[in-house]
């Protein structure tokens, strides 16, 4: 799966000229906390953050008044704030490269840019709705957790050992294991009853570590 399937768009933008105060309103708006910014062709020349909103606003130690801050917020424009050296991605890039190019570098929202344009943005929300569909988190059924040995072949006898009881797998997925030798690995499966799923996969695997049923409403 590319980034260009599963990134957030239309994209909210805004101008280096933009008010701190006025972006903080689309942010609240819109719902982001993130907004990219771009010049007057449409080109993406800097990135602006809520957080990079909130430390540029004067603290309550500020010798300012009130309406002094408020006149400061409304006429500072982002461009005196925002981040110009940015990290961005490309419709091709891989999610999984993208989510461990967010993870190493910490930032929580990446825009995605076609040349010099922003057609996306590539957020921690994104991943999380592609975790909680990777895990069939929305799907009803049979999860069990279990280790399983680091041989060829073994995930297609598991496969077929559960569509040989009428099993339907929704999801499965690896993880590395803390043993030599030896994985763990999540199945979801609707279908069969608990017990009847157990006894198929026993000669496959090494030992279960989690099995529930799961019912999403």
């Amino acid at each position: 799966m590319l980034v260009g399937n599963r990134m957030s768009k239309p994209v909210y933008t805004i101008s280096p000229e933009t008010s701190l105060d006025d972006a903080l309103s689309i942010m609240e708006k819109e719902h982001v906390r993130r907004l990219p910014v771009v010049d007057r062709d449409g080109s993406l020349v800097g990135i602006v953050t809520e957080q990079d909103l909130i430390k540029a606003s004067p603290s309550e130690a500020t010798l300012l008044d009130k309406w002094e801050i408020k006149s400061l917020m409304s006429t500072l424009p982002v461009e005196k704030v925002m981040t110009r050296q940015m990290i961005t991605l490309t419709e091709d890039v891989l999610l999984e490269e993208a989510a461990r190019i967010m993870a190493d570098k910490k930032v929580s929202g990446l825009p995605v840019v076609r040349g010099n344009k922003v057609v996306g943005m590539l957020t921690e929300s994104d991943i999380f709705k592609i975790f909680l569909e990777m895990m069939g988190a929305r799907q009803s059924g049979i999860r069990l957790s279990f280790l399983i040995a680091n041989k060829p072949g073994q995930l297609a006898k598991l496969s077929h050992a559960v569509s040989e009881i009428g099993g339907d797998i929704i999801t499965m997925g690896t993880f590395t294991g803390s043993q030599s030798g030896i994985g763990e690995m999540m199945m979801k499966v609707s279908g069969v009853s608990m017990d009847v799923l157990k006894e198929a996969i026993a000669p496959f695997i090494v030992e279960i570590l989690d099995a529930r049923e799961t019912k999403v409403v």
